[in-house]
């Protein structure tokens, strides 16, 4: 098959050496290998199409965000015999919408897992991950559940079902999208996802909490740093008793928002340390990303009990509110957490736990807007098809991130374009029309209708060598 040959050249060199581990390249060699791994069910002689052509064929729409990508590809094929689909994304042939959705309606969303991991651990080799750290150079995830799919009339047997007042019956889907997330970084890096789905042997719909803690138990280690724990952040639903022991069962920390509605008897016992001045304040004036200054009041107490009960959990309390110059108040919000707060880290915590929001507006509203379409209904299945395309689609977006990180043609091209937007409008119109070699191949002819050089990373300084000196 031509494109286990053209798997077999980016992985041998090709006569030219072997590919950065960080590139387009050798990452669709990877791809390439995990897909070509998924359970194909089928026993009889239909198999005009592979598991893996069905995959990289929903992975190549997301990651162009061109719902009609294959099909510009495959009229391409029949037209000169070659198309992106073979030279960008590696495949044999280009299966129909049909095809990739009856093919993958099977597939367990854990299967795609390996291709994250490969991208998420080359843009760790990049050193791109060395600033997402908190409070005392913990690594920060943040947890959240977003919602992919919700109808009163297509469904599968994964869907959770919510029967209305008024007679009204709806399904939905939903998926917990753990990201990494850094103080003053609006990025976030998407990790390993967990769904939101009807659970073995419990009588109980599943939600998100639940899925938090399978999460937890399954792959937060994978990401934990050797020198520090994990800090993990998440929004009022997360600030309650049984999720916070349940962090502190894996030695790891919390930094939670907390609100006063569904928090009574904690701001009860604030209210009290404030009686007693017991509640400690530190102001910090700051100059934001305007170049406007602000100024920072953090107000914080410590061993508060989280709820009414004799035994209930002690936690430490936080709350910033951010004036402009003219006095208004910009921002407010409140946390709770196991970290011991001081005058000296109150700012640095409420950063840690500022920096949750992140997940929303870089990751979650990102896949919802900015082209990964995440709440659109790509194919619904009867079994899997829903999550494993979400999962894709996760894919496409940490590969975008990857790319941006590591691949410096990449960034220039971003760079010299008005928008994101921009770029893939760009990137649809000339794989529709232009076959290109490579990845490589087409940043080259973009950056040179662009009139912008390649990228040159920066000269390594060179060492001065000592003059040896007589003896005196």
């Amino acid at each position: 098959m031509q494109a286990q040959k053209d798997i077999e050249e980016i992985t041998d060199g090709g006569g030219g050496g072997s590919p950065p581990p960080e590139s387009f390249d050798a990452l669709m060699a990877k791809l390439h290998g995990v897909f070509a791994g998924f359970h194909d069910r089928r026993t009889g002689r239909n198999t005009r199409f592979s598991m893996l052509d069905a995959a990289l064929g929903a992975f190549a729409v997301f990651f162009t965000q061109s719902p009609s990508f294959l099909a510009h590809q495959s009229a391409m094929q029949k037209a000169r015999g070659q198309s992106n689909a073979r030279t960008l994304f590696l495949m044999d042939k280009v299966p129909t919408d049909t095809h990739i959705r009856t093919l993958l309606d099977a597939v367990p969303p854990e299967s795609v897992f390996p291709a994250l991991d490969a991208v998420f651990e080359a843009l760790e080799v990049t050193g791109f991950l060395s600033g997402f750290r908190g409070i005392r150079g913990s690594r920060l995830v943040a947890l959240d559940g977003t919602q992919t799919h919700h109808s009163e009339e297509i469904h599968c047997k994964n869907c959770t079902v919510r029967k209305h007042a008024d007679g009204r019956t709806t399904y939905s889907h939903t998926v917990l999208t753990p990201v990494l997330v850094a103080p003053g970084n609006p990025r976030a890096v998407p990790l390993r996802p967990e769904f939101v789905i009807p659970q073995d042997g419990h009588d109980k719909q599943d939600c998100e909490i639940a899925a938090a803690k399978r999460w937890m138990d399954r792959d937060a280690d994978r990401y934990r740093l050797e020198d520090t724990p994990t800090t993990y952040l998440g929004d009022d639903l997360y600030a309650h008793e049984p999720f916070c022991r349940k962090v502190l069962e894996r030695s790891e920390h919390f930094i939670l928002t907390c609100l006063p509605p569904s928090h009574k008897t904690l701001y009860e016992w604030v209210r009290l340390l404030e009686d007693d001045k017991d509640v400690r304040t530190v102001e910090k004036r700051i100059l934001n990303k305007n170049k406007h200054w602000e100024v920072h009041t953090v107000r914080y107490a410590g061993n508060v009990p989280l709820t009414d009960r004799d035994d209930a959990l002690r936690v430490n309390w936080l709350e910033l509110v951010v004036h402009d110059a003219d006095g208004r108040e910009t921002y407010r919000n409140a946390w709770i957490t196991d970290w011991e707060i001081t005058d000296g880290n109150a700012h640095a915590v409420a950063d840690s736990g500022r920096a949750r929001w992140a997940i929303e507006n870089g990751n979650n509203n990102t896949l919802k807007t900015k082209g990964y379409h995440l709440e659109h209904n790509f194919g619904h299945g009867q079994e899997k098809l829903s999550s494993v395309l979400v999962t894709l689609n996760i894919l496409a977006f940490l590969l975008h991130t990857h790319l941006d990180a590591a691949d410096g043609d990449y960034r220039l091209v971003r760079a010299a374009l008005p928008t994101r937007k921009t770029f893939f409008e760009h990137l649809r119109a000339l794989t529709t029309y232009i076959c290109f070699p490579s990845w490589s191949a087409m940043l080259d002819f973009m950056m040179q209708g662009l009139e912008i050089g390649p990228y040159e990373p920066p000269p390594k300084p060179e060492k001065r060598r000592r003059r040896a000196q007589a003896p005196r």
